[in-house]
């Protein structure tokens, strides 16, 4: 499978962006320099004009109040901490060798020798391993696409995890605030959120959301919406479930863009616990040090890059085009853009925008300097799209094989797992027990839409035990291994 983005489509940047936000980051943080600057300078200039006492007291004054207010004056936020989280294991009955993949494919009507063999070449290329999962319904010949069988699989991947999150947690469903459940292909009605309510017998004032269609970045997208409510509601407790219902997105047909969702995406879930209490009994595991959302659906090649339409036979199917390369690359950049601009240090902006103005004005063959992430961030949580993508996007940030890792071993053992990955990922740092206090780890979700959401968040307690608990508890002494494309065990 083709790259997902390229690392010319990193590193090139719209003139002077990236140049235009550090210029402004830059004056932010020289404002209170210049401040005392000034009021020094009309201190020294008042005691050589030997001004009256009382000049002095009002200059001092002054500059004493507007220190003293200017925290109370910017708008207060809430921190939002990460409590603890959950992942889902399916059952070892759910996985899916390429041979059974493949041959109970070939076994069903609307595919034919083409697309059996374009999906073995998908397979084959994805680094995913032999122990990825779908669920029971796309197990049988020809697959069970009906609405119960929707059901039943929510009640498969939503209802383990939260068991997990509230034993972990030691909490009760009543003591939940907030639910935010995102899923993006399938949105019944009742919707997902008032299944889990149901089920939980939630209380009566939880305040819900259903988040539907927004791809692979929801996750990360429904961490952003539970922070900005927790900024309205003090104390309380946030859980972001996150999903995708994979027997709704079966595609039957043999155009050859529809099939690729086919091959690439598996079973998973996440249950995430957020928190703006100050935390006493709790001991929570991070501080969302970050968060920022960028997007192009305002342009309509990027909204139509990937879209979920019928074929010529009248089946439904998600279309990949050929542009969406060029449109993820995009969207990517202008969201490391704007991130890098508020987290990086001085030095590393400083010398990207001098790269900048010398390709500009100088020398249009120079490349543009990227910035070293790793200078601020420690570990990364990439988009678990498939190998080449993993690759393209560490390549463009400069990233080595170690923090690439956490994403190519995910999508080997798991397989793409849409938005709830990023958890898989941050469940492998952790199990190999490499996250440590005072670090910061940067999860990166992409989608369709195209949208892009970064989290970084800050550890901020020792992490220690996970590599005993799911869903890596079996396996994580085999990793990291050689995940080539041919799907070795």
């Amino acid at each position: 499978m083709a790259p997902l983005v390229s690392e010319q489509c990193l590193n090139s940047t719209t003139p002077f962006t990236f140049l235009s936000k550090q210029i402004l980051s830059t004056l932010s943080q020289s404002l209170g320099l210049l401040v005392l600057i000034l009021v020094t300078s009309l201190e020294a200039l008042f005691l050589l004009q030997k001004r009256p006492p009382i000049i002095h007291f009002i200059n001092l004054s002054c500059f004493t109040i507007v220190f003293i207010l200017k925290p109370y004056l910017s708008k207060k936020t809430h921190k939002v901490y990460l409590v603890d989280f959950s992942c889902l294991k399916p059952p070892s009955s759910c996985k899916v060798p390429f041979s059974k993949f493949l041959k109970n494919s070939s076994m069903i009507e609307g595919f034919d020798s083409e697309s059996i063999s374009f999906m073995a070449n998908i397979l084959t290329s994805s680094g995913q391993s032999q122990e990825t999962y779908l669920p029971p319904a796309l197990h049988h010949i020809p697959p069970k696409t009906h609405h119960h069988e929707y059901i039943k699989e929510v009640h498969m991947v939503l209802f383990p995890i939260m068991d997990d999150l509230l034993a972990k947690t030691k909490l009760s469903p009543q003591d939940i605030d907030i639910l935010i459940v995102n899923c993006s292909g399938f949105n019944p009605s009742p919707s997902l959120a008032s299944i889990v309510i149901n089920h939980y017998s939630m209380k009566t004032d939880i305040k819900s959301f259903n988040l539907s269609g927004m791809g692979c970045s929801a996750g990360a997208l429904g961490i952003d919406l539970a922070q900005n409510l927790l900024q309205n509601h003090k104390n309380s407790y946030a859980v972001v479930l996150s999903t995708e219902i994979l027997s709704t997105g079966w595609y039957a047909g043999h155009e050859k863009p529809k099939l690729i969702l086919n091959c690439l995406f598996r079973m998973g879930s996440a249950a995430i616990l957020l928190t703006n209490k100050n935390q006493t009994s709790k001991s929570p595991k991070y501080e969302l040090f970050k968060t920022l959302r960028t997007q192009k659906a305002y342009d309509d090649r990027a909204y139509l890059s990937t879209i979920r339409e019928e074929d010529s036979d009248g089946k439904l199917g998600v279309t990949i085009k050929r542009d969406l390369l060029q449109v993820a690359g995009e969207t990517l950049r202008a969201n490391v853009t704007v991130l890098g601009s508020s987290i990086l240090p001085l030095s590393e902006k400083f010398w990207h925008g001098v790269s900048i103005i010398r390709k500009r004005f100088l020398n249009k063959s120079e490349e543009i300097y990227v910035p070293n992430f790793k200078r601020v961030i420690e570990h990364f949580c990439l988009p678990a799209s498939g190998r080449p993508v993993i690759r393209e996007i560490g390549k463009g940030l400069k990233l080595g094989d170690r923090e690439m890792e956490a994403a190519v071993m995910t999508l080997h053992r798991f397989g793409n797992q849409s938005s709830s990955s990023l958890w898989y990922e941050l469940a492998y740092l952790e199990g190999k027990e490499r996250v440590k206090k005072g670090d910061k780890v940067w999860q990166l979700g992409m989608g369709t839409g195209p949208k892009c959401t970064s989290l970084v968040w800050k550890c901020i307690r020792p992490i220690e035990g996970e590599s005993k608990k799911v869903p890596w508890a079996d396996c994580i002494h085999r990793y990291p291994i050689e995940a080539h494309g041919e799907g070795a065990n």
